[in-house]
């Protein structure tokens, strides 16, 4: 329930700024009396679109702490804490980034990296994973963490999702515009969208949305193919992360919240492929075979 309180509440708060925001600059005054203004459409969209998505970047590790309930190691207290920021350390050393934050949090088997820039990260284990895996296992996973933060896989998935938010607004509003028009041919009395204008925008909305969540699926599948790659290099070889992806495959993994499915080590696979955050665990681990032959 917290999570679920804590996602509206974001969300709307977001909203409700950006709002703001495009009605300060103009830009939502894109309905006129001679149609649409497509200059005015396509500012409104990219604020709402890009907007939405850096507001959420920009948070990113604030809301991990406070959906997870992740606990930042500051000062290591115990030997696992311990070896799991030098883990990191070393990790982030070798990959020519600066020090993560690194957090542990209660549940079931996963991990996750957040943040928004490569030097102002994000990366947390689960308890559950630390209990269900060696440490070799541990090291890699966490190699496959720091490799999403060199990789900058944050902000490329922000632009895209930025990019298809956009369209999805745009494509939204001209299909609404043009079926209102001509629901309403040779009614010369009205003025102002009318209720045609407004349900095609929400089915579109929908619509739209579906197939760009596709698209950003895809891109999000691809890049776990490259952590794993980049955890099979910062290892010096491919075999302790196929072994933690077939250790992952055979246990229950705890989904993470909505807003960090894509971000974590496992989950988020779907009912159907292409809607799928992340490759199935055989491909994955086939992926990385081929890449030790």
């Amino acid at each position: 329930m917290k999570r679920i309180v804590l996602f509206l509440v974001t969300n709307l708060a977001v909203m409700l700024v950006l709002s703001i925001a495009a009605s300060l600059l103009g830009v939502n005054r894109y309905l006129t009396a001679n149609g649409l203004d497509m200059g005015m459409l396509l500012g409104f969209a990219g604020i709402i679109g890009f907007g939405g998505a850096f507001i959420s970047l920009a948070m990113s590790k604030m809301m991990a702490k406070w959906s997870t309930g992740a606990h930042v190691i500051d000062s290591p207290s115990t030997s696992t804490e311990f070896w799991l920021v030098e883990t990191v350390r070393k990790l982030s050393a070798k990959a020519g980034l600066a020090m993560p934050e690194v957090a542990i949090y209660e549940g079931a088997p996963n991990a996750f990296a957040t943040g928004p820039s490569k030097n102002n990260s994000l990366v947390a284990v689960s308890t559950g994973l630390l209990q269900s895996m060696s440490k070799e296992e541990v090291e890699a996973v966490l190699a496959h963490e720091v490799s999403h933060v060199a990789n900058g896989d944050m902000v490329t998935l922000t632009l895209i999702q930025g990019v298809v938010n956009t369209f999805v607004i745009f494509l939204s509003r001209v299909v609404g515009y043009l079926v209102d028009s001509f629901l309403r041919r040779g009614d010369s009395q009205s003025s102002g969208p009318g209720i045609g204008y407004m349900i095609t925008v929400v089915v579109c909305d929908i619509l739209f949305g579906v197939l760009a969540s596709i698209v950003v699926a895809w891109f999000s599948r691809q890049r776990e193919f490259r952590a794993d790659a980049g955890a099979a290099g910062l290892m010096g070889s491919p075999r302790p992360m196929m072994a933690a992806l077939q250790r992952l495959g055979g246990i229950d993994v705890e989904p993470l919240p909505k807003a960090l499915a894509s971000s974590g080590i496992a989950g988020g696979q779907g009912l159907m492929a292409l809607f799928a955050s992340h490759p199935s665990m055989e491909e994955r681990i086939a992926a990385l075979a081929a890449q030790g032959r």
